[in-house]
């Protein structure tokens, strides 16, 4: 429902109870609370001048058992110690372990017994997978046996002797898990299945032991996994060979060290060709020949072989069932870097036409905003999910049986893959710690994602990033929400506090604020400076400070240390009319509204700063939803409209024709003394009218309550306590509207309930197939 107003919000200084708290004063200064500066970390958000950072290198040997979805490894890790202090141990990080039956994962998470409970949801209570790293040796570079502890999902590793300042220490390790079903289990990694054909698409992540990180800020990371808060790693470089059944195809973190030996000539002479081609993606690998490979099941392997320097991760890709395309994507900086897909072809209706380009468009603009790519590939996966690693991410994406696709995965599909792909910059290039802070990478990731979008088309239905689309959250009940400085396994409302705040937030400072011109200065400013580098919330702080020459100390304090909102008196009006449900009529109250709609920020400014968006350039990505309006009947609904008219009543046919004006108010009591409700409504033909509502309205909700006022005329204005009854110490929060009311709809027809999470609908593709065959 299209929402009348939202009043300004307005600070009343000492006289708002939630002033009553000394430390709610926004505006001061920040630095007390900030980190003191250093040589490592200075007071205008830089690196110091003894800035450091630890250095691993990883070479590996991996196997993909494919008959019992099993995974074997042995690494050598090469560590080197950067850091002023001298380490008497090591501390490795064991991901897998989360799914370990005695993990504390599963001992902290609440569960409940319903009436009903579904295998997965039992399976969840007591897991009966044998999950988790299986070490089978730990060595020395010499082949010695060194001493160790697990610790749930970590491993502590005692060093013979202790390694100092500038030293370098090399040991191995051997393992072997059990792979997850991403079906059964879920997970940021893991195989589908795929019984239809007997085949599995393994999508491979924290697949290895990874050392943890240490830096001046916390020492040695050492909280542990248990799912929701990510990971923080060192940079390195890592040389990985891949042993999988010779059909297999493979995608990587990294560059291809044997192309002749695992691809085809074919392949080879259409991927050469794709690194000339910056416009189509090119196909390496097709439907058919991924037919052809999964009814020969071969039985023989080939080892692939990747490197990849200087990543802070490593995961790869492997089935079958791959169908592949790859499009050369030049950047800002006059390089080029390889956007590629592999994909099945379940998805084959919207990967083979948007992924790849996806891929291609986030590179660019993301370099735009930020700084060049820096890798030589980037990849997208069909992994029915979404997450990221260097140069590799697994997003999601499949079509209808007869296939078509919703408009919801239309551009989910698109969505999550500029998202995915857009980590490789937060947090795979600008290091932060995601075990501790989940918004230095969701969320900056999340607003950039959001500026791609709209470079993608105008009127993308973006998610996340203007300020109206978290008004919901900021409003919610406060014992529910956690400020966004809050370590991510203590988060309540994970997606809203870690994603969509901290993306709206920096999109009120681009567009409200600093403006775009110093917004984006400063925060290319802060990705040049923290490139291949590991930041803290304070380094982001002081540097967008730092290169806007702007105080936002106020700033930071409210939306990142406080759950905070600004009170209203009126909090809310929404004027109501009944849904007429004739289609001709609905299109001109939408065309009514629609002309009155204020435009926002973002759009009025893209119109000069967006030359052309994507399929302005591109028209072959344009389809079906690229025009569709939901608004515009069709032949279906004027047929549907004719038989409900049919079968009402006389008092539903009354309803429905009447044109009353319901107005519904919701007010807050700020002070907390129960007081009458005195409005003075005016209508459109200046008359006048008062309501009075007795004290007691207040008896259930000492804090708000709703009323809904019928009127036959349209209303102008509202003036709670007109005449100055009852002392009200905010009159600027008494009064409607500051800009014209518009009237939603409802529905006086009942919906059939449906359970939760099913659909049951044809998508708007499907119908508009169907009405083609109405005849006029």
């Amino acid at each position: 429902m299209n929402k009348i107003f939202t009043l300004c919000l307005l600070f009343i200084g000492s006289i708002c109870l939630a002033q009553q708290n000394t430390n709610q004063n926004k505006f001061r200064q920040l630095g007390q609370d900030l980190p003191t500066p250093n040589e490592y970390r200075t007071a205008s958000g830089a690196p110091g001048h003894k800035y450091w950072q630890q250095e691993v290198d990883y070479d590996m040997d991996i196997r993909i058992d494919d008959d019992k979805q099993q995974l074997y490894g042995n690494e050598t890790i090469k560590y080197k110690n950067n850091s002023p202090d001298e380490l008497r141990y090591l501390w490795v990080q064991l991901d897998q372990n989360v799914r370990s039956h005695d993990n504390d994962s599963y001992k902290i998470r609440e569960n409940e017994i319903d009436e009903k409970m579904s295998l997965g949801g039992l399976n969840r209570i007591n897991p009966d997978f044998d999950g988790g790293f299986k070490i089978t040796k730990v060595a020395d570079s010499g082949g010695r046996a060194m001493h160790y502890t697990i610790n749930n999902t970590m491993m502590r590793i005692d060093l013979p002797q202790p390694l100092k300042s500038g030293s370098e220490v090399t040991f191995t390790i051997d393992w072997w898990y059990n792979i997850n079903s991403t079906q059964k289990m879920g997970g940021r990694s893991g195989y589908e299945h795929f019984p239809e054909d007997g085949n599995n698409v393994y999508v491979i992540a924290q697949f290895f032991p990874r050392m943890c990180r240490y830096n001046d800020v916390d020492g040695w990371q050492n909280k542990q996994f248990y799912g929701r808060g990510e990971f923080t790693l060192e940079f390195g470089d890592y040389n990985v060979e891949i042993t999988v059944p010779a059909d297999h195809l493979v995608a990587s973190t990294g560059v291809l060290g044997n192309e002749s030996s695992v691809l085809t000539g074919e392949q080879k002479r259409r991927l050469a060709e794709a690194k000339n081609e910056y416009e189509q993606p090119v196909l390496i690998a097709t439907e058919a020949e991924a037919d052809t490979r999964m009814e020969s099941r071969a039985k023989k392997t080939k080892t692939w072989k990747f490197a990849a320097d200087n990543v802070r991760d490593f995961a790869f890709a492997t089935s079958r069932r791959f169908i592949w395309d790859a499009l050369n994507t030049k950047l800002p900086n006059g390089k080029t870097a390889m956007a590629m897909s592999m994909w099945t072809k379940e998805g084959d209706c919207l990967w083979s036409k948007y992924s790849t380009k996806a891929v291609a468009h986030t590179l660019k603009w993301y370099s735009h905003y930020t700084i060049d790519y820096p890798y030589p590939v980037a990849w997208s996966i069909d992994g029915n999910m979404g997450m990221e690693y260097p140069m590799i991410c697994f997003n999601y994406g499949r079509c209808e049986s007869d296939n078509t696709y919703s408009k919801r995965m239309k551009y989910g599909h698109i969505g999550v893959i500029i998202h995915e792909v857009g980590h490789n910059w937060f947090p795979m290039i600008i290091n932060s710690d995601e075990r501790q802070w989940t918004w230095m990478d969701e969320g900056l990731n999340s607003f950039v994602q959001y500026l791609t979008e709209q470079q993608w088309e105008r009127n993308y239905p973006f998610r996340r990033g203007p300020a109206e689309n978290i008004v919901d959250y900021m409003k919610g009940d406060k014992s529910r929400i956690s400020p966004i400085m809050t370590n991510s396994e203590s988060i309540f409302q994970f997606g809203n506090n870690a994603y969509g705040k901290p993306a709206t937030a920096l999109n009120i400072l681009r567009e409200s604020i600093l403006g775009r011109e110093l917004f984006d200065h400063a925060f290319k400013e802060y990705s040049r400076r923290w490139a291949f580098k590991s930041p803290t919330p304070a380094d982001l702080f002081r540097t967008l400070e730092d290169a806007s020459g702007t105080d936002l100390d106020w700033f930071w304090r409210g939306w990142f240390y406080t759950n905070d909102h600004v009170d209203l008196s009126m909090d809310n009006v929404k004027h109501f009319k009944v849904d007429p449900k004739d289609p001709a009529k609905r299109l001109e109250m939408v065309k009514d509204q629609r002309s009155t709609q204020p435009t926002s920020i973002a759009e009025i400014k893209n119109k000069d700063d967006i030359k052309q968006t994507y399929s302005e350039i591109d028209p072959t990505i344009i389809d079906f939803y690229s025009t569709y309006d939901p608004a515009v009947p069709n032949a279906l609904d004027e047929q549907e409209y004719q038989k409900k008219m049919a079968n009402m009543s006389d008092d539903e046919r009354s309803l429905m024709e009447s044109n009353l004006n319901y107005y519904e108010v919701t007010f807050s009591n700020k002070g907390g003394l129960p007081m009458p409700i005195i409005l003075e409504f005016t209508f459109a033909d200046g008359t006048t009218k008062v309501e009075r509502i007795p004290a007691e309205i207040w008896r259930y909700d000492a804090k708000s309550v709703t009323k809904v006022f019928p009127t036959e005329k349209e209303v102008v204005q509202i003036i709670l306590d007109p005449y100055l009854e009852t002392a009200d110490v905010d009159r600027d929060s008494n009064y409607y509207p500051q800009r014209q009311a518009q009237a939603d709809r409802f529905d006086v027809f009942k919906r059939k309930q449906r359970s939760r999470g099913a659909d049951g609908r044809e998508n708007p593709m499907q119908r508009a197939n169907r009405a083609k065959t109405i005849r006029p």
